[in-house]
């Protein structure tokens, strides 16, 4: 069991040293101008379904679809997931009755105009996407 363990650890290791996440690469979280004041742990609730309100305002979480860049480092530095984790949370979460995963835009700049046209909206995008006016909750 131990060993097993390890193994699987030191696999994670290794994939983790082929594909380094950046910090120079980053991630910016934006939300509908209602959104204030959200932590890394808040998001991370948000985007796996067990917080789907926020003072009242019904949330409504965005995805980049699988294999994007943004999405792979917002999973590894907000939900310390890769995508075949992160996939599979959801597969079982809806297997059980227990919701769906947050829908999925192609492009960033899709997601700052769902983002800004959609009350309870938050998304992630890079940030060079970034625009003036954007409601930023988090950056890393």
């Amino acid at each position: 069991m131990k060993r097993n363990l390890f193994l699987t650890l030191l696999a994670t290791a290794a994939i983790a040293i082929v594909q380094p996440v950046h910090a120079d690469d980053g991630i910016v979280v934006i939300a509908n101008s209602a959104i204030h004041g959200l932590d890394a742990e808040t998001l991370k609730r948000i985007w796996t379904g067990r917080t789907i309100d926020l003072d009242g305002i019904a949330l409504r979480p965005i995805n980049l679809p699988p294999g994007h860049p943004s999405r792979r480092r917002f999973l590894a530095v907000v939900m310390q997931q890769d995508d075949d984790d992160y996939i599979a949370y959801w597969t079982v979460r809806r297997y059980v009755g227990k919701g769906a995963p947050p829908r999925e835009m192609n492009t960033g700049a899709e997601v700052v105009e769902f983002v800004r046209h959609t009350p309870g909206a938050i998304g992630y995008i890079d940030p060079s996407e970034l625009k003036p006016g954007l409601n930023v909750v988090l950056r890393r």
